[in-house]
């Protein structure tokens, strides 16, 4: 059986920036552990499987180890190559997902997701995340993740935690934040539990940063940085329970995998 693929960089406007993901079209699902073994052997932080629906797309995510329930980039990714690699000619693209109804909007040279608000909670910092970056941080919350404050943009550009240690904790990963000169905020990602040491830019994470910086700055719009050796530059806006996630990308490779 022969499958089409794409690789795509989102949150990117050139190759080999932002964050790869693969996207593999289907006419119909495959078996669960067929898809997590296609994403196995991609070995990117990310493939997603898409099949069309009456009201639009259901989509889903895999990490190289499991699926998930959320991910951003790979979404921005499969609406890349609805638009601009299958012709789509729609205005805006619905994907149905594990995490409900999710859209997808072309504005010029942008995509617009909008995904659900995930506001965090404040909460004791774990044991776990003082040890594996040895350093106190401003303050912790959780909602899907741990959300990590730090006073400097340094403390994240520095930061090489223990990825045995954040193995260890519940919850999806650990996002790490800081004020910034060059933007409102800066971030870094880390999901080692789910096979992604670092991920390069995580679009999901911005429903939950878009809600504790936009209550912070007193503002709903907001522009960010993820500072992975990749790099990409992130638009959000909080829109009362949703948040509106912006970024370029740009494909990467296009072929077709036998199975």
């Amino acid at each position: 059986m022969k499958l089409p693929i794409y690789q795509i960089d989102a949150f990117a406007s050139k190759p080999f920036g932002g964050n790869p993901a693969a996207v593999c079209p289907l006419d119909e699902w495959l078996p669960d552990a067929l898809m997590q073994l296609i994403a196995e052997e991609n070995n990117l932080s990310e493939t997603a499987f898409f099949v069309a629906t009456d009201e639009g797309f259901h989509i889903r995510w895999f990490t190289p180890t499991s699926e998930v329930d959320l991910c951003g980039h790979a979404t921005l990714a499969a609406a890349y190559v609805l638009f601009e690699c299958l012709g789509s000619e729609l205005d805006n693209i619905i994907f149905d997902s594990r995490s409900g109804y999710l859209q997808v909007t072309k504005e010029g040279e942008l995509l617009v997701l909008d995904f659900p608000a995930q506001p965090a909670v404040p909460c004791e910092t774990p044991i776990q995340i003082q040890h594996a970056f040895g350093i106190e941080p401003v303050e912790c919350l959780k909602a899907e993740d741990y959300l990590v404050v730090f006073e400097l943009e340094e403390d994240l550009l520095l930061a090489d935690p223990n990825l045995e240690l954040l193995r260890e904790l519940d919850g999806r990963g650990v996002i790490l934040t800081a004020p910034s000169d060059a933007y409102d905020f800066v971030s870094r990602f880390f999901a080692p539990k789910f096979g992604i040491d670092e991920d390069p830019v995580t679009g999901s994470s911005f429903t939950q940063l878009a809600p504790y910086w936009a209550a912070r700055l007193g503002r709903s719009k907001l522009l960010a940085k993820q500072l992975s050796s990749r790099g990409g530059e992130v638009i959000c806006e909080l829109k009362g329970e949703r948040v509106a996630i912006a970024g370029s990308a740009v494909k990467y490779l296009q072929g077709e995998i036998e199975v």
